[in-house]
């Protein structure tokens, strides 16, 4: 059974890295760039080679679809970046946090559901010390 957490573990940590490599890769501008020049080849193309008007206004919204996909990973990497950073500014600016979330989008997927198993514990704990405080305060009351 370990051997297969082990499999399991090596083959997470790798698709982690694909996926994060393709991320940026798709956020590239020079991909964008090469990606324009592909479409706009493909598009000068099929002006030459297709006589439907109704397939050159597909392949022209097919183009501009495919494109809006790196314009979209662009900005999703810089706002995902961007908040990252605000993220980890308040966490290391106060002094009582846990500083092991800082810097939690370059850590595997199951260091961050470990994280949040102990962050719902605290908040269960939190919850039950709400109630235990509620329950002395109408003691007092009455």
């Amino acid at each position: 059974m370990k051997k297969i957490k082990n499999i399991y573990s090596f083959t997470e940590k790798i698709f982690e890295r694909l996926v994060s490599l393709a991320t940026s890769i798709l956020g590239d501008s020079i991909t964008f760039i090469l990606a324009f020049c592909l479409v706009l080849f493909w598009w000068i193309n099929l002006l030459f080679t297709s006589r439907d008007v109704h397939q050159i206004i597909g392949d022209i919204i097919l183009g501009l679809t495919f494109l809006s996909l790196f314009i979209i990973q662009k900005s999703f990497n810089k706002f995902s970046g961007s908040l990252h950073l605000k993220v980890n500014e308040l966490v290391s600016s106060h002094e009582p946090a846990n500083n092991s979330v800082i810097n939690a989008e370059g850590k595997t997927e199951r260091e961050i559901t470990e994280l949040s198993k102990e962050y719902s514990e605290l908040a269960e704990q939190v919850k039950e010390e709400g109630e235990e405080d509620d329950k002395n305060k109408t003691t007092y009351t009455n």
